[in-house]
């Protein structure tokens, strides 16, 4: 009988009728090249964290918790070198061990290496010149979808890595990375709280072009400017405060909204009580501000999420949005918001998130290609999965309508119509080229199927 894996929040499950977890390379061509043991469509699977079907398949899903190899670790030229199965916490803690860090420290540390060169993802708090991990990519090797080894580096071919760094999965299987490391850094977070009705945009740029990195969460009607600053070391208290802030992420915030969904089933003492627990939030982060923010190590933002609770996990959803529109967008979204709770009784039950993320152009589909980004990131800790699913639905209707931006392994539900508004010509360039990279569709499953242009 097909086994049947589930990811991170459980919205996704996916039944192939073959899963492999090779151990080498010469075993990954095997699996591409016999397709009638191996049958297609043949995906990697790294944490399973994505939020989309992008690693799902009915066909050959391969595991890749068995390459987890560190290769090389060049501290004369802060390079890291390990293969594609090794999560990013376990990767941090072994360049701790050489007193270097990533250059961009996902808070998700459960994306693999191997997922992190060639998807897209962000952390606005590493985001001093780019926030894309792939972005400090610096070389991968991968085996085709025919079987054959391939290669490339920013010398060989800086086109082709652009590429590469969004293919994700679909021209073949990622097994080496080499990625940019520097020496480790202590940051300074502070935060600050500003009534949304009070905002302008001359303000908001202001606070941007002050932060190194920069976070807004929005809370009730309250946004919260959480900026980065660096600093020359961490304080006394820098590793409790650390572990203070993972404990909240990985057990504490969603819990809560958890808890109040599960138990309290009316529409209105439900919202007040999320309301209430949203003021709990404003108190802890007035509390932060006013005694002067965190300090800590910057891999210390990384949080491993593999012994999280069904109970305490959440899921969120990813569109960018032009720098000099956010604040008119953020607005928007809170009328849309409370329109769709009187409609349905449905409302978010964590803190909206906000990333800026600068202008890069490192990858074909770099969500920031044209220019500065600020996000809005719905974020929920579902208990309803169906009222979850058609919230996201409905958010992908208005974030189109604003022009944003969706990424294709953290936007659910995501549609051909939304990525060929969004990347233009650029979409049509990727389409084209997966087509010639797998012209029998090996990889090709029905999720990238359905979004890619003819």
């Amino acid at each position: 009988m097909a086994a049947t894996i589930t990811n991170y929040d459980g919205s996704i499950r996916t039944t192939p009728r073959q899963i492999v977890a090779p151990r080498s390379v010469q075993e990954l061509q095997t699996v591409l090249r016999d397709i009638q043991t191996y049958p297609g469509p043949v995906r990697a699977k790294g944490s399973y964290h994505s939020l989309t079907p992008c690693a799902s398949t009915q066909g050959t899903l391969v595991d890749m918790s068995n390459m987890t190899q560190v290769v090389d670790i060049d501290l004369a030229n802060n390079t890291f070198t390990a293969q594609g199965g090794l999560q990013f916490i376990e990767a941090a803690r072994t360049l701790r061990e050489q007193k270097r860090q990533f250059i961009t420290n996902i808070e998700i540390g459960n994306m693999t290496l191997g997922a992190a060169a060639c998807c897209h993802t962000k952390d606005a708090l590493d985001g001093i010149e780019f926030g894309q991990v792939n972005s400090y990519l610096l070389g991968m090797k991968w085996v085709t979808p025919s079987g054959d080894l391939a290669q490339v580096d920013a010398s060989s071919d800086p086109d082709l890595l652009c590429k590469m760094r969004s293919s994700y999965g679909l021209c073949g299987i990622v097994y080496e990375t080499t990625f940019r490391i520097k020496p480790i850094e202590a940051l300074h977070f502070t935060y600050l709280p500003r009534p949304i009705d009070e905002l302008t945009q001359s303000e908001v740029d202001g606070i941007l072009d002050a932060s190194e990195g920069l976070i807004c969460w929005t809370v009730g009607r309250t946004c919260v400017f959480q900026q980065r600053h660096r600093v020359q070391d961490a304080s006394i208290f820098g590793a409790l405060e650390a572990t203070a802030r993972r404990a909240m992420w990985s057990y504490g915030e969603a819990h809560i909204g958890h808890f109040i969904d599960q138990f309290i089933r009316d529409r209105r003492l439900r919202d007040a009580a999320q309301s209430l627990s949203f003021d709990v939030d404003q108190f802890l982060y007035s509390g932060l501000h006013l005694f002067g923010g965190l300090t800590m190590l910057a891999p210390d933002k990384i949080i491993d999420y593999r012994n999280t609770p069904q109970a305490d996990r959440y899921a969120f959803t990813f569109w960018a949005f032009p720098r000099d529109r956010w604040l008119e967008v953020l607005r928007a979204y809170m009328q849309f918001a409370d329109a769709y709770f009187s409609k349905t009784g449905f409302r978010c039950n964590m803190p909206l998130g906000s990333y800026h993320i600068r202008a890069d152009r490192s990858s074909l589909l770099s969500y920031t290609y044209d220019g500065e980004i600020v996000s809005i990131d719905p974020i929920h800790a579902s208990t309803d999965n169906d009222a979850w699913h058609a919230f996201l639905r409905a958010f992908n209707d208005f974030a189109f309508d604003q022009r944003g931006t969706p990424l294709l392994n953290q936007s659910p539900f995501v549609e051909r119509r939304h990525v060929e508004a969004a990347y233009g010509e650029r979409w049509l360039q990727f389409s084209r080229w997966v087509t010639s990279a797998d012209p029998a569709g090996r990889m090709l499953n029905p999720f990238f199927a359905d979004l890619l242009s003819a």
